[in-house]
């Protein structure tokens, strides 16, 4: 495997920001029970939230990952990932090319693209992707124009590349057994781990699950 700027172990239980599942807490009061639970990676996803609240909360979530010794990406947003020094950007298709994403980077950040297709999950790597985020392999409600990815194409996939792959897309503690044998390096999860209850339990839960099945 080629030298990458995130290892594979920190991508076993990535979790995946959502703000609609709050229940009065802040995003960093579930962040930091989810952290407490075991995810091994945070993804600050917010896709509507004005520059100077975005960047409070990146800052914010970014010093909780600090004290837990976890990764910190922002997804789509090269700007606050540069203004508040994540550790990484995550980016999609259609969003900016993975090359440029790496250029205006630099080496030694960890740049994270989602991919369905072998010929994508290729190219990525090539332009200096460090993972891929593959999916949605199970149908997911949280990303209405999420593109089903099949598991075949999943092996494919992470077979085609020398870089960990990310499976992302419903995956929940019922499911992701099914996962086993694709050759990801882990999952990423939204509201399996946002959406329940207790978030502490099930973050634990799923990475109990992962280290089971991967």
């Amino acid at each position: 495997m080629k030298s990458s700027n995130i290892t594979a172990a920190a991508l076993q239980l990535y979790a995946v920001t959502d703000s609609r599942w709050l229940n009065g807490n802040s995003l960093a009061e579930v962040v930091e029970k989810a952290l407490a639970g075991g995810v091994t990676c945070v993804q600050l996803r917010e896709k509507h939230l004005p520059f100077d609240e975005f960047l409070r909360t990146a800052k914010e979530i970014k010093a909780l990952c600090q004290n837990y010794h976890v990764p910190f990406i922002v997804d789509d947003n090269l700007d606050i990932a540069l203004a508040c020094d994540a550790d990484g950007l995550h980016i999609g298709q259609n969003d900016m090319p993975a090359a440029k994403a790496r250029q205006l980077l630099g080496p030694d950040k960890i740049l994270g693209v989602s991919a369905q297709t072998a010929q994508q999950a290729v190219t990525a790597c090539r332009d200096g992707a460090d993972y891929l985020g593959v999916g949605a392999v199970f149908p997911t409600g949280t990303k209405t124009d999420a593109v089903e990815v099949p598991l075949d194409m999943l092996k494919t996939i992470t077979a085609a590349v020398d870089i960990p792959v990310v499976a992302i897309g419903g995956i929940n503690a019922d499911n992701i057994a099914q996962l086993s044998g694709t050759g990801i390096a882990g999952a990423a999860v939204v509201s399996a781990i946002f959406a329940q209850k207790d978030i502490k339990k099930a973050a634990a839960n799923l990475r109990q699950l992962i280290a089971k099945e991967f």
